[in-house]
């Protein structure tokens, strides 16, 4: 397969420039010219951007457990159609994937069934170290830890034992951090005040930056004591950026797609539909988050991608549940933000592609490299708008908070390892990714 005269992006240059896909990866890159050989296909990008496929280092795709709202058949034909060609899964899935075996099970489903690369995390609970120690670092994006909005024994409050799992995990360390003890005394005090189920406008003030900071001081504290290598997700407030700095492979911080688009002000016309964990917070707090995009100090972008039935998002700050599906609008909402000037595309591309593949040390992917696998994703600025319907959703639980708005920016293809899995109007089921490998 060729591509022609495409704009490509990557690695800070942008440049007109034909692509040979061959045997699944990319065979060569002519800049300023066409690549001419008998027998290959060929398509042409005039007016199109080329970009690497998007590594999605934070989604929940719900398998297996939890399949009446996602499983890994459609959240990855979502991710495809949204320019994602590599998700990292979290554990909390029923059973919880807490053991080598059940980490195993994952990825025999991930060949199954994902139509795009995947990689799970493992899961950290308060006695399953052995486990987490004997973890295959090639095969192990890195450990999830919530030090904060989790249940049962996936919540890991204890400092000794949090202070266990950074002195011998070997692995990067991805955090949710979030003081538990804080929000449960704030949900109290919100429910003598508002009654059982407080409206969801007071979801940031019960799980509020305070609960936010003194969660990411801790497990910042707990590196400069153990040395592990920590990834703290989904940022949402402008004071834990203080504890980030720019460059710096150590600690490192990812910022969700949802918090750079909204704001509190937000809750009245969206509702409970952008209720997520940690919650959107204030305006001030969306403009730091978008100034740290650019000064270095937020590393990534990711989704937090988590479907749900319409009818669980029913309720109040309580009552609803937490999360939303976006990784099928991920891509060309950061475009959007692109438009408007927040970032250059070249910064995107480092922050969606370039970083994850550098932060967790992915192997031959997140590049427009010869050699490197061909996961790539053509883009095109039309002066007409399309609109989200749900027609057009491929997540299964068939909303997003995104339906109505609109976009100038379209996915025309998406290949995973150089099969397109994404024509513009349909994914192709017959492609599947594969696992990815780290470290190597």
């Amino acid at each position: 397969m060729i591509i022609q005269h495409a704009t490509i992006v990557n690695e800070g240059e942008r440049f007109t420039g034909s692509l040979l896909i061959r045997d699944g990866r990319i065979a060569s890159i002519a800049r300023d010219q066409e690549i001419h050989l008998e027998g290959e296909d060929e398509m042409e990008a005039r007016g199109c951007v080329l970009l690497p496929g998007v590594i999605d280092e934070h989604v929940h795709m719900r398998d297996p457990g939890l399949t009446n709202k996602g499983d890994m058949d459609t959240e990855t034909r979502a991710a495809a159609a949204g320019g994602v060609t590599t998700v990292f899964d979290m554990p909390n899935v029923i059973p919880q994937t807490t053991t080598l075996s059940l980490l195993e099970e994952r990825y025999r489903l991930g060949a199954e069934k994902c139509h795009v690369n995947y990689a799970f995390y493992l899961g950290a609970t308060n006695n399953n170290l052995d486990e987490i120690c004997h973890a295959d670092p090639h095969r192990t994006p890195a450990l999830k830890l919530f030090m904060g909005s989790s249940t049962g024994n996936m919540l890991v409050d204890d400092v000794n034992q949090l202070r266990r799992i950074f002195q011998h995990v070997d692995i990067p360390i991805m955090t949710h951090c979030e003081d538990t003890t804080r929000i449960n005394q704030r949900m109290t005090q919100a429910k003598e005040l508002y009654g059982s189920d407080p409206s969801i406008v007071h979801h940031p003030e019960i799980r509020d930056a305070e609960a936010c900071f003194q969660s990411t001081k801790l497990a910042v504290q707990l590196v400069r004591e153990t040395g592990a290598r920590l990834h703290v997700a989904h940022l949402s407030t402008a004071r834990e950026l203080e504890f980030f700095f720019p460059n710096d492979d150590q600690i490192t911080a990812e910022v969700c797609v949802a918090h750079l688009l909204y704001s509190n002000a937000d809750y009245s016309r969206l509702g409970s539909l952008i209720k997520c964990n940690p919650a959107i917070k204030s305006a001030g707090d969306r403009t730091a988050l978008r100034r740290a995009l650019n000064d270095g100090r937020i590393q990534c972008v990711a989704t937090d991608h988590a479907p749900h039935l319409l009818s669980e998002k029913e309720g109040g700050a309580c009552r609803a549940v937490s999360g939303m599906p976006m990784v099928q609008f991920s891509l060309v909402s950061m475009l959007q933000l692109v438009d408007e000037g927040v970032l250059s595309l070249e910064r995107m591309v480092e922050l969606m592609c370039h970083h994850p593949a550098n932060i967790f040390q992915v192997s031959q992917r997140g590049f427009i490299r010869e050699g490197y696998w061909a996961d790539l994703v053509l883009v095109q600025r039309n002066d007409s708008p399309w609109t989200v319907t749900p027609q057009c959703i491929q997540s299964k639980c068939g909303w997003s908070p995104r339906m109505g708005d609109e976009f100038h920016w379209s996915i025309l293809s998406t290949w995973v390892n150089g099969c397109q899995v994404w024509d513009g109007r349909q994914v192709n089921q017959q492609v599947h990714g594969a696992p990815v490998l780290f470290r190597m």
